[in-house]
């Protein structure tokens, strides 16, 4: 929709829903700023004026002095050596886009990354502005400061971040998404329908696009407190290599949500157009893990990791009458995809030895499955571990618990051809 004259305004207030307000206290270490040479501001240079529904021009990524990125950004297959700033929370690479309230991704050839794209208004008297800036040679970083929302309203602002991490370490055009919110206290401009903004990435062909948990919802106004894949509350982060999504690769599986105040819960969801192609999911170590299905079609296969001990683990299927895990006495190969003979919405590994004492990172015991059918899939990979009572004989931590139930979900939309 078009956006009305200052008299139809008035009359649509009543059906508008302005603004949602996040609860408690912001997040203002998760932001960067201060690097020299910002002149204009802590983040760095204006990317544009104060404007409603506006664009910068095209950034071409080498415009600044000994900036990386040489061979631009590798999305989805197609390089990008530049980039446009919408004052509306996003960044694209066809051109500017100025619509104001986010559609649903994915959307239609219009690549985009979005850490809050929502009607932002920055002519109001009290707001702030967008900047640009480069605090290292790796690093783009743009900052929505104090940004007020449609129609010219500065009660309450927004702030957050979209940095962008040149990966070349990792592969020409391979780049590092960071999305950091300081303070949301607005979801919606006065004529976007009360739809609230929309977090996320999308490659603009109508296949691959992400959507941050909470998005085109009122929970969109707590992602700046709310917890995220980095375990950190404010900060979103997301590897893109060879222009894919995470989960294509055991190198680059796909992260759940890590709640800090129980950082050992894992849940995933996700959804799949092709249930033969292995969705790789990783959350940290123990002795054993249980996979379960929430929701969503059932397991066909598994592929464990190489490298454990003896290469040989024990399988468990769930039996309803004993309420417990049953030993199959049935051995499963790592490194070797082991297929069900009927799918099933569980199962349990067992068999790393308590000597290998990992430590719990995000690269510990990736996971490849497949599935029996299409559709979104919500599951948790949950440790099964043991208590270590000298843990200095072994690098490790003292303590080590049995992870339940997941906390939240992340909304990570998969669609392959």
């Amino acid at each position: 929709m078009s956006k009305p004259s200052r008299f139809t305004l008035s009359l649509l207030a009543s059906a508008a829903l302005a603004f949602s307000i996040s609860s408690t206290t912001a997040n203002a270490s998760v932001l960067l700023s201060g690097w020299e040479g910002s002149t204009e501001s802590r983040y760095g240079n204006l990317a544009m004026n104060s404007n409603d529904d506006g664009s910068s021009g095209p950034i071409v990524f080498d415009t600044f002095e000994a900036l990386g990125f040489d061979n631009g950004v590798n999305f989805f297959g197609t390089s990008y050596d530049r980039f446009f700033i919408n004052n509306n929370g996003n960044i694209t690479f066809n051109g500017p886009v100025g619509t104001f309230t986010p559609n649903s991704f994915p959307n239609s050839n219009q690549p985009m990354i979005a850490p809050f794209w929502g009607d932002v208004d920055t002519r109001c008297g009290d707001c702030g502005g967008v900047f640009i800036g480069s605090p290292n040679e790796d690093t783009l970083v743009v900052t929505w400061n104090d940004v007020g929302y449609y129609n010219q309203n500065s009660d309450p602002t927004n702030t957050f971040q979209l940095v962008l991490i040149d990966r070349e370490d990792t592969g020409a055009g391979n780049f590092d998404v960071e999305f950091r919110y300081e303070d949301i206290g607005w979801t919606t401009g006065d004529v976007s329908d009360g739809i609230p903004a929309q977090a996320g990435y999308d490659a603009g062909d109508g296949e691959n696009f992400f959507t941050v948990p909470g998005s085109r919802t009122a929970a969109i106004a707590d992602i700046d407190e709310s917890n995220s894949n980095t375990g950190t509350p404010g900060i979103w982060k997301f590897a893109i290599r060879d222009g894919v999504l995470p989960g294509d690769n055991p190198e680059n599986p796909i992260l759940p949500i890590v709640n800090p105040e129980s950082p050992t819960d894992y849940e995933f969801e996700f959804s799949i157009d092709d249930p033969d192609e292995l969705v790789f999911i990783d959350p940290d170590v123990a002795v054993g893990y249980d996979y379960i299905v929430n929701s969503g079609p059932s397991i066909a296969s598994v592929l464990l990791p190489e490298g454990y001990d003896d290469n040989m683990f024990d399988l468990f299927l769930w039996d309803d009458g004993l309420m417990d895990w049953l030993d199959t006495g049935t051995d499963i190969t790592g490194g070797v995809e082991y297929d069900f003979t009927s799918p099933v919405d569980r199962f349990r590994i067992m068999g790393i030895d308590v000597s290998n004492m990992l430590e719990p990172t995000p690269d510990a015991f990736v996971t490849g499955l497949t599935f029996d059918g299409s559709g979104v899939i919500n599951m948790n990979q949950n440790a099964v571990t043991v208590f270590v009572p000298d843990p200095t004989q072994v690098p490790a931590p003292s303590t080590l618990f049995l992870m339940l139930g997941a906390l939240l979900s992340t909304f990570l939309i998969r669609k392959r051809k």
